[in-house]
């Protein structure tokens, strides 16, 4: 094989899921165990297309490399839509993540929903959902981007409301599915503004005509000055991610989206749903303009300290490995808005295996109570369950960003990204300062969480008694992704083939924009002051972040009630998450209800009433002209046609074919006309 064959593969890749997911809706029900091998098999020969295609980058040694193929969609007249796919190594490498997190999440499942009553149709949704990802990957153009895009929208909710019999489920799918469909709308704006300029979806033509200057126009919003066409674009693009990849404040759903299986959790959170956010911002890098990467570095980095400060008071396991998520997708999102393109995508890569790993773990966890999630019922657990608590410690360590971990060179080269920005632009320099923060907050949170569920004594004994170490379908998964959270970011393979696309390079340089932050990683993110002093400020924040967690949680120095009764105002707002939830209840969500109950109403009373008005009087008006037709049309008719019938009767009589009668009358009228003459004459 070679190059030529990498195409094909990427097509075989694709739709072994798609074969999998209607195998497992038809005949799922009816195959040995559940056609769960089904599923399995789709996705293990999913993955070994991906290691070939990723070989094949490797051994390429160019970070430029790439394989396009193109089709016809369909062709009608002189209208035409293009297909293909796309193969460069950012695909190869976020088709590795894909299928090698959904992979370990399908043999996890295996044991964690046996039983389940809708088991095969759980893994027909896993299959859906690898093959939505896989096809926004691979899209070659804006217009299957979108259409993918939508579909792991749709997949998310299969499986975020899987068990829909409960409210609770059923309701975060449908949080998850609108709140998403609000950041869409602005998605889809953005792609028909480039469309309507360009008459181009394709990637490459887009990219080429942004080069030569076909979206340098103004367009004035709403009276309130002029914008860019390509920021406008650009910033409308980004709404999509800020709604999937759960972005300030979109954010709102991720949290709730836990009430699904715990594997779907680690698959949404480390390698479908909410990546694509992030790869959608560095595949259209080359889009976003100064203006709209400032907006973009803004909100990521909003993002990462608002969620970071909120995992700090959860007690659900679950939930504060959630909003952990929301924060480190700030921190992604922050590094490609300063210009920090290869950090920003490799923490993608690095933190879907160790955030993959911790859901994991706290699904074993929950597996090993019984499904208990509440951290204040746990404690004691690292003896119970070793192999669960050695993953977990590893894949907190990554998340942390202790040195050698893979979290490590992947955050640490986003804050030096930040500081190289913040050097050139000081004005912005809080983008590093709160980086930094929400590093020592990281380790705070995550060590809270360690020490509440496998240190201490045990705060409910009866769970305590019967928990136990997971089985090996599970087990297995969390050793192969600790390995990967260690490894993951050794070595400069990565910087080395990653880099920012030739069109964002000159468009940066261009406008100046990011100082040296564009090319932090080209030299292995370990160029220059800034990362060192990064480093530096990270691992204090982490040390720092440590000993706070290490004297509240495991020593007990300080009780953190005492502390959560100091500060009663700020436990409060973070423990009810800023009411955030309870704001777009009060000022989104009743106020659209109060409208639609409003547009019912005058639907019921205005709309309905006039219908029914015209159809009232209509009614009485019909009534009105029967009776007429009844009684005076009718009766006159009947009337004029009695008399004339009764005259006719009478006329009849004269009409006896007695011939003498006939002479006799005649003769009469005769001698009558000759009288009435004589008398006239």
């Amino acid at each position: 094989m070679s190059n030529s064959y990498v195409a094909e593969v990427a097509y075989l890749v694709l739709v072994l899921p798609l074969i999998a997911f209607a195998i497992q809706i038809f005949f799922g029900r009816n195959l040995p165990r559940k056609g769960d091998w089904v599923s399995l098999g789709a996705i293990v020969g999913s993955l070994a297309g991906s290691l070939y295609i990723a070989c094949q980058s490797l051994s390429a040694h160019d970070p430029q490399w790439t394989v396009h193929r193109i089709f016809d969609w369909f062709r009608v007249g002189n209208a035409y839509l293009l297909g293909g796919v796309l193969v460069d190594n950012l695909t190869a490498v976020m088709l590795v993540v894909v299928t090698g997190v959904s992979t370990l999440v399908h043999i996890y499942s295996t044991a964690y929903m046996h039983g389940d009553p809708k088991y095969s149709r759980y893994f027909g949704f896993l299959s859906l959902f690898s093959f939505s990802m896989l096809g926004l990957i691979l899209a070659d153009n804006i217009f299957f981007l979108y259409c993918f895009w939508e579909l792991v929208g749709v997949s998310s909710y299969f499986l975020i409301g899987f068990w829909n019999e409960r409210q609770a489920p059923a309701d975060a799918a449908k949080k998850a599915f609108l709140t998403n469909r609000v950041g869409d709308i602005g998605f889809f704006l953005g792609i028909m503004i480039l469309w309507h300029q360009l008459g181009t979806f394709s990637y490459v033509d887009i990219f080429q005509a942004v080069r030569m200057g076909e979206m340098s126009g103004l367009v004035s919003i709403l009276g309130l000055g002029d914008v860019g066409l390509l920021t406008l674009a650009g910033l409308c693009l980004f709404c999509g991610a800020v709604g999937k990849s759960a972005q300030f404040p979109l954010h709102v759903w991720l949290p709730d989206a836990m009430e699904g299986p715990t594997p779907v959790s680690a698959l949404i959170h480390a390698a479908t749903m909410v990546a694509a956010g992030v790869y959608m911002v560095g595949r259209l890098f080359p889009l976003f303009t100064p203006s709209a990467l400032l907006v973009i570095a803004y909100v990521g980095c909003i993002t990462a300290f608002f969620a970071g400060t909120i995992a700090i008071t959860a007690n659900d396991i679950k939930r504060v490995l959630a909003y952990s998520t929301v924060s480190q997708l700030g921190y992604m999102i922050m590094a490609l808005g300063v210009g920090g393109y290869t950090p920003g995508l490799q923490h993608l890569m690095t933190h879907a295996w160790f955030k993959a790993l911790l859901f994991l773990c706290s699904g074993s966890v929950i597996l090993g109570l019984h499904h208990t999630q509440d951290m204040r019922e746990m404690g004691g657990l690292r003896k119970k369950m070793p192999v669960t608590f050695w993953t977990m410690l590893i894949g907190t360590l990554a998340l942390c960003g202790v040195p050698p971990f893979s979290g490590f060179f992947s955050k640490d080269a986003i804050l030096a990204a930040c500081l190289e920005f913040g050097i050139g632009h000081p004005q912005h320099l809080a983008l590093f300062v709160l980086g930094v923060a929400g590093a020592g907050i990281t380790t705070f949170y995550m060590f809270r969480l360690i020490f509440m569920t496998f240190y201490g004594e045990p705060r409910n004994l009866e769970k305590y008694d019967h928990a136990q170490e997971s089985p090996l379908p599970v087990i297995l998964p969390l050793v192969i992704l600790a390995a990967l959270a260690i490894g993951s970011g050794w070595g400069h393979w990565f910087q080395d083939r990653i880099q920012p696309p030739p069109d964002s390079q000159f468009f940066l340089a261009q406008t100046g924009w990011g100082g040296e932050a564009v090319h932090v990683a080209d030299e292995g993110g370990h160029g220059g002051a800034a990362h060192t002093i990064a480093m530096l400020c990270s691992i204090l924040a982490v040390i720092i972040g440590f000993g706070f967690s290490y004297i509240l949680y495991f020593s007990r120095t300080i009780s953190p009630k005492a502390i959560a009764e100091r500060y009663p105002t700020c436990y409060r707002w973070l423990l009810n998450k800023y009411y955030v939830d309870e704001f777009y209840q009060s000022y989104v969500i009743e106020p659209l209800l109060a409208w639609n109950d409003f547009l019912f109403r005058f639907d019921r009373k205005v709309i309905d009433g006039f219908v029914n008005g015209v159809a009232r009087t209509t009614r009485v008006a019909a009534d009105i002209l029967g009776r007429i037709d009844l009684y005076i049309v009718d009766g006159l008719v009947n009337y004029l046609a009695e008399i004339w019938l009764e005259l006719g009767q009478k006329v009849r009589r004269l009409h006896q074919g007695r011939i003498q009668e006939y002479l006799v009358v005649a003769l009469a009228l005769a001698v009558l006309f000759i009288l009435g003459h004589s008398i006239v004459s």
